[in-house]
């Protein structure tokens, strides 16, 4: 047996011995030590992990895309926290080899006496994107959308500040030195802000803007080899295994680059609607004209079996099954992007992707999507047909 599929027993193995457990209830590994340990004065210490393996097949692809069955992701990292004061966290993505969040958040109303929100220093999620900072282990469909995948700016290295109040909340950082990963030069100014007209549990109406602004910074080798000032605009047809079919290369020099969305999501019990716009602005320099690319999604799910999507901190998570046999959730979503821009023909792409999740418990997760995708890039059509699927463990 290959090693990938090895891995991917164990874990479904692991996550039966856990629902048997859940159901009886004689022991729930999750809240209990090794994963954490609680001490006497309520300060928290746990491991965090996130192991995903995907299986996908392409069709009609023109021979672009190749089938592939991996790990998708293999996270693993600590935290220590004490509710109410403080949350510190690590985590490491041996996958990918790179680094997730790495920071210390500290709660205002520990210190001074009242709520004035929380602030957070270190490498973290910007604020630019909603789908883009849903925990990957918790969005509706295997892959992000297509505007997400490439116009979300990712985890930056600085110090942001969020507020939430019942039915708004509000977060903006300063970010410089890149991140921990290497990549990305330069500082970033970015807010965001949502209202919350409904915020009950199964009964959500969320609605937020949000704006950032980069300055990428150059860099020089050991060599003395100096790389200019860019940014690079690209997405996968909703499948992580896959090559990108749309890519508008690297504009450079550039000056500076901004983004804009508007996001929102409604929850009514077992149905719900999410959808976002996303669109980025390159200005370059040395008479190179400036680069615009757009795009959104809007997808609908619905939980077969009576659950609600969660909705906490103006985001969204799981759903949490409560029957013996777990939750199913079918969804269907549309998005598309636009990478062509003047001299620039970085393609257009527009994407139907219909899913299903089947949530066994609170720790296992199988999802399986359809993806009808339609792309164009210099007067070259690829249309794939992709069938993915993924089992999760996550705790």
């Amino acid at each position: 047996m290959r090693k990938p599929t090895l891995l991917a027993s164990l874990a479904l193995l692991l996550a039966a011995r856990l629902a048997g457990a859940t159901e009886g209830k004689p022991y729930a590994f999750a809240d209990n030590w090794p994963t954490h340990h609680v001490f006497g004065d309520g300060t928290d210490l746990g491991l965090s992990l996130k192991y995903q393996y995907d299986l996908d097949r392409f069709s009609n692809d023109r021979g672009r895309l190749e089938d592939a069955r991996t790990n998708r992701r293999k996270e693993l990292g600590a935290y220590l926290k004490k509710p109410g004061v403080y949350d510190a966290v690590a985590a490491y993505d041996f996958q990918a080899r790179a680094w997730l969040d790495v920071y210390l958040r500290m709660q205002s109303k520990a210190w001074f006496g009242r709520d004035a929100g929380a602030l957070r220093l270190g490498f973290g999620k910007t604020p630019v994107g909603f789908e883009g900072n849903t925990g990957t282990g918790s969005t509706t469909f295997l892959e992000t959308a297509l505007p997400v995948q490439a116009i979300y700016a990712g985890r930056r290295i600085g110090i942001d500040w969020a507020i939430q109040r019942g039915h708004w909340l509000a977060n903006a950082g300063y970010y410089r030195g890149g991140d921990l990963n290497g990549d990305n030069d330069g500082r970033m100014l970015a807010a965001r802000f949502a209202w919350v007209p409904l915020n009950r549990a199964g009964n959500v109406l969320h609605l937020g803007v949000s704006a950032s602004r980069e300055w990428p910074a150059g860099s020089t080798d050991g060599r003395g080899i100096h790389t200019p000032p860019g940014t690079r605009l690209r997405a996968r047809p909703e499948a992580g295994l896959a090559d990108r079919l749309i890519d508008s290369g690297t504009l450079a020099p550039a000056r500076r680059v901004e983004r804009r969305g508007l996001e929102g999501v409604w929850i009514d019990g077992p149905w719900s609607v999410q959808g976002e716009y996303l669109e980025a602005r390159v200005a370059r320099t040395q008479g190179r004209p400036d680069f615009d690319a757009s795009g959104g999604y809007v997808f609908a799910s619905w939980v077969a079996t009576g659950e609600s999507r969660a909705y906490a901190g103006g985001n969204v998570g799981d759903v949490k099954p409560k029957g013996r046999y777990g939750a199913l959730e079918l969804a269907l979503r549309y998005s598309e992007l636009d990478l062509d821009d003047g001299p620039v023909s970085g393609g257009r792409q527009r994407d139907w992707t219909l899913g299903a999740n089947w949530y066994l418990n609170r720790y296992l997760k199988l999802q399986a999507n359809y993806v009808r995708a339609h792309s164009e890039r210099r007067g070259l059509r690829v249309d794939p047909d992709v069938v993915e699927l993924r089992a999760q463990v996550q705790f």
